[in-house]
């Protein structure tokens, strides 16, 4: 029948709004007390004395005495008309108090069918993370071994200078590659904080593997990689992240040393998820903590020796990197712009 709650529940498993009886305790209490005013009434003005002869006030008196028998009645009514009311209500605000723990719980309910829906997506992300490692790593392993051997010019007996040199190069000791190789440019320095966007992305592996073998760039580019895989760990990529945008001059103010409230603008991620997840795992967990300061340390080392010969734009590009933007996420949590 419709509108009679059958004991089934709804497709939430709630909030059966159902109709109530037509007769409660409620009435039933009423009815009685009703009946009883009723007949004490007609018991009282049947046992009653009347009157030999009507006065001038009978009409008044009329009035007044049906006033007195269903005042009391108007008055019981209107008491169960409010409790009535008020258990009703009472059952609504209960049924609507489960409707929403039920809508509730559908929303835990959908938003962990979610996260085991986009845990593909972030295995495939991780997935091309490493991958994009092992390519460095391999396309490193190459060029260490496949460097070009030129043909050494014949010695000359009665130079004993060109001996040592030769021998000197077969040492494990000697002269560092990255010493004897050009400089590293500035736009390469810039692409390889960046590091390579896909595993495809040549230019970018190039210019990584030529920051590698500059010694400075190297450890930075380290650091880098050891933070933004840590961070990576607790959900948060760089990539996501919209910081604002600092402007150059005040990126040569940290440059020169100035800190604290001078170079807030610098800590310019917003992301409340990503620093609340940044200061926890760095009061918690020291690896990570002592990785986030050998990170800056680098950073702040490496961007006052860059920031001498570097122009707006490249102080533009270079903050723009997602080194730049893990320098911004932990330099704010670490406190260094307060």
């Amino acid at each position: 029948m419709v509108g009679r709650h059958d004991g089934k529940s709804t497709p939430l498993g709630i909030y059966d709004r159902t109709r109530n009886a037509q007769i409660t305790s409620i009435e039933v209490i009423a009815i009685a007390l009703s009946l009883l005013w009723l007949l004490g009434c007609g018991l009282f003005f049947m046992l009653a004395p009347s009157g030999s002869a009507p006065d001038e006030g009978g009409a008044l008196r009329f009035m007044m005495t049906v006033l007195a028998m269903f005042m009391p009645v108007a008055m019981i009514w209107v008491a169960a008309t409010a409790a009535r009311a008020s258990r009703v209500m009472r059952e609504e605000s209960q049924r609507l108090q489960a409707a929403i723990d039920a809508i509730r719980q559908a929303y835990v309910a959908q938003s962990q069918g979610r996260a085991i829906a986009t845990e593909p997506s972030v295995a495939r992300k991780l997935d091309e993370i490493a991958a994009a490692t092992r390519k460095t790593e391999t396309a490193l392993a190459k060029f260490t071994s496949s460097r070009p051997q030129t043909t050494p010019l014949r010695p000359k007996p009665d130079t004993p200078a060109q001996t040592g040199a030769e021998d000197q190069a077969n040492l494990p000791l000697g002269t560092p590659a990255e010493e004897m190789g050009p400089p590293l440019s500035r736009e390469d320095f810039i692409r390889a904080m960046n590091f390579p966007e896909t595993a495809e992305d040549e230019e970018g592996f190039a210019a990584l593997r030529k920051a590698l073998r500059d010694r400075q760039a190297a450890q930075l580019v380290q650091a880098s990689q050891d933070v933004l895989t840590l961070l990576s760990q607790d959900g948060i990529y760089m990539d996501d992240l919209r910081p604002d945008m600092a402007r150059p001059e005040i990126w040569r103010r940290f440059a020169g040393g100035e800190r604290g409230r001078a170079i807030a603008a610098l800590g310019g991620i917003r992301d409340r998820s990503s620093l609340a997840l940044t200061a926890g795992r760095m009061k918690q967990d020291p690896i990570f903590r002592d990785a986030a300061h050998h990170f800056l340390r680098r950073f702040d080392k490496m961007f006052a020796e860059f920031e001498k010969d570097a122009s707006d734009a490249d102080i533009s590009d270079l903050s723009n990197t997602r080194t730049a933007r893990a320098f911004m996420l932990l330099g704010r949590v670490a406190g260094i712009f307060d």
